[in-house]
This record gives C-alpha cells, sequence and structure tokens, in this order.
C-alpha cells in the first residue's frame, strides 16, 4: 500500500526567530520511503539538519520576521495491515529490562508519575494479567474515561488533569495511558506521526497530526491508541519521546502566530509515482 503524506504549516512573525522543526518523518520510516521527502521552507532559508537525543530527524531555522511557510511531502510503502496484536507478550520484571528503556518508566513533563495516579493505576489494574492485557485494559479506561473535545484542548494539560477533568484531545488520551503504563512498571513512550482514514470511516473534520503510545511488552516496543482503540491501518511514525513536549512539530524562540495548517494522509495508487499524479 502506497500512502502519500505531508503537510503546510505558516506562521507570521514581528522580528526574526529561531526555529526547531520536526517536520520531517522518522529514519525508522526510512527503508519503506518510494518519494523522498524534501522539507521546503519559503522565503528560502537555510536549513540545519540534526537528530536529537531520541533519534528523531529534526531541523534548524532562523526564521525572518514576516511569514515564513514550510512544507513536507513524501510517499512511504506500508504493509496496509493493522496494527500487531500480540496478547501473549508478557511484561518483565525492572531489573531485567535493557538500560534503554528504562527512562520511559521515570515521571516526565506530562505524565507524573509520582502524582496520585499511581495508586489509581493499581486499584483500576491489579488484577489484570501483566503485559499486554494490563495495557489494553488501560486503553480500554481512558478510552472510555475521556471525552474528545477540540475546543477543550490546552497545552498544560497534565495527565492527572486529564484524569480530573475528563475531556482532551489524542495527547491527552496517550499522556493519561502512558501514565498508568509507567507506574505499573511498563516502559512506555509517546509518538506523534500521520494517520489516516484508511479502512475507517472518514472523520468529520480536517486532517491533523495524530498521537499514539508505544508500551515495551515481550521484549519489544509495540503500538496503543488509547484514543481509537482499535487496531488502525497506516500509521506513518515522524518523531518518539517521554511526551508530547519531546515532540513538537515546530518550536520557536520567540514570538509567532499561526497562519495556516494543512496536513494530508491518502492512499494512492500503485502507479501514481511512475506517471506523476501526486503532484500537486
Amino acid at each position: 500500500m502506497l500512502i502519500r503524506v505531508g503537510c503546510e504549516v505558516a506562521f507570521d512573525a514581528p522580528r526574526p526567530a529561531a526555529m526547531v522543526l520536526m517536520l520531517y518523518l522518522h529514519p525508522s520510516r526510512g527503508p519503506n520511503v518510494r518519494k523522498a521527502e524534501r522539507l521546503v521552507v519559503e522565503p528560502a532559508v537555510p536549513i540545519t539538519e540534526y537528530y536529537d537525543t531520541y533519534g528523531n530527524h529534526c531541523g534548524r531555522v532562523l526564521a525572518p520576521a514576516g511569514r515564513i511557510a514550510f512544507r513536507n511531502d513524501a510517499v512511504v510503502d506500508d504493509c496496509g495491515l493493522p496494527d500487531l496484536q500480540v496478547w501473549g507478550a508478557t511484561q518483565q520484571l525492572v531489573q531485567d529490562l535493557p538500560n534503554d528503556v528504562l527512562l520511559y518508566l521515570l515521571a516526565s513533563r506530562y505524565c507524573e508519575v509520582d502524582s496520585e495516579l499511581k495508586d489509581i493505576s493499581w486499584a483500576l489494574f491489579r488484577e489484570f494479567q501483566p503485559g499486554w492485557p494490563r495495557v489494553q485494559a488501560i486503553c480500554d479506561f481512558v478510552h472510555r474515561h475521556i471525552r474528545f473535545d477540540y475546543m477543550n484542548a490546552r497545552v498544560d494539560r497534565t495527565a492527572l488533569d486529564v484524569y480530573r477533568e475528563r475531556t482532551g484531545v489524542c495527547r491527552d488520551y496517550m499522556h493519561l495511558a502512558i501514565t498508568f503504563c509507567r507506574t505499573l512498571n511498563i516502559p512506555a513512550r509517546y509518538c506523534t506521526g500521520y494517520l489516516g482514514d484508511i479502512g475507517v470511516p472518514a472523520a468529520p473534520y480536517p486532517m491533523d497530526f495524530s498521537a499514539w503510545f508505544e508500551a515495551y511488552v515481550g521484549g519489544q516496543w509495540y503500538s496503543f491508541d488509547a484514543r481509537n482503540n482499535t487496531p488502525r491501518i497506516g500509521r506513518v511514525l515522524m518523531a518518539r519521546g517521554r511526551d508530547a513536549a519531546d515532540v513538537a512539530l515546530t518550536t520557536t524562540f520567540g514570538e509567532n502566530r499561526l497562519h495556516s495548517f494543512k496536513v494530508w494522509t491518502d492512499e494512492i495508487a500503485a502507479d501514481a509515482l511512475s506517471t506523476g499524479a501526486i503532484l500537486r
């Protein structure tokens, strides 16, 4: 299956400002890219690329005063299968976990592992089998507990806030699920990327970037999605981190205002690359 993914984001700024960008595909997607991405900036300014602590592909620019726009577009080859379901994946003891996984058991900006959520999580999920069944029980609870509402989105809502307020957007679902996992000694990390309406009814609102999370069970990382709470087709990863603070798609060190925002994720025909039909 070929999936075309991309975005256009534009900002207005009163004066020059440095920016960090995470608008690239994650390096792990490299072997599946059929049409290479190319991040275009208007007006043209130099981009310095680097990889952050979590292995995400990032860029740095000095944005001039006025309007600046970023556009990226790529085609990836996807297996076309729903998310893996491995109910027999077990939970490892903390002392047996790999060193590089331990970070994802700790508290982070939006995931307060050391809060009252620790006692709440054990009360809610103690009876579920450790490993995949327990992570799925967490997703089931979070999916039911939160009402999705774009109008109630805010940037400072933590997992504990989500639990108390019972409303939010996809990142809030993931922060609460990640926190529950970590309090139960299951490593969990935040993911952001593209997820189109492939195999499901089209959503009645404009396409946006999506969030999901990965839990470390059965000796490897698996994708879970507490908002949709059903296996989905065509997740295209852009960045991973401890929570949303680590994977902001744009960060501006100065004043700016979002001018426009567009995301696309579309399945395309197998011959679209050779015919040029995907050009915008």
